[in-house]
């Protein structure tokens, strides 16, 4: 017995002041992160803890609490062809066009990703050339639209602003 203490886990999770916001801002105790490699690395950092449902952010050993003001994930690339979304931390995921929604907060799209995760999904949001770039792909058909997807035509779902 050294009379050290047990470090045999990471401390616990409190928030730090890190919040991320709806538009993809990162600010420090309302201050905001200028450091554009600081941002690019917390982009790519955000993970989901299941058992203790809240978002973190990694740097080196350090992990800490981030408040997320809607989604944690944000839609970089659409690629159609494959069906599949990329997303800002990096990861690639299939492309359920059926859990669009609009942000309450502006309008903006946002889906369910991470299902292997948590079922229900949690949310990505499109960035302004994500969004344009699936919408631009929408083509007219009846009362409604449709968009290529991995080959098969989908409908676009009604978006209630």
């Amino acid at each position: 017995m050294s009379g050290l203490p047990d470090t045999a886990g990471p401390p616990p999770l409190r928030p730090f002041g890190l919040v991320l916001h709806h538009d993809g801002r990162f600010t420090h105790e309302g201050e905001p992160i200028l450091n554009r490699r600081l941002r690019q690395h917390f982009d790519r950092s955000v993970e989901y803890l299941v058992e203790e449902q809240k978002y973190i952010v990694r740097l080196q050993h350090f992990r800490g609490e981030v408040e997320v003001e809607e989604a944690a994930f944000f839609v970089r690339e659409v690629d159609l062809e494959r069906g599949e979304l990329v997303l800002s931390d990096g990861t690639r995921e299939g492309f359920e066009l059926e859990t669009l929604e609009l942000s309450p907060i502006d309008g903006a799209l946002l889906c369910r990703v991470k299902r292997a995760l948590v079922a229900a999904g949690l949310w990505a949001r499109f960035t302004h050339a994500s969004q344009a770039e699936l919408l631009q792909a929408a083509e007219p058909e009846g009362e409604g639209f449709t968009v290529e997807i991995a080959g098969r035509r989908r409908a676009f779902p009604l978006l209630d602003a």
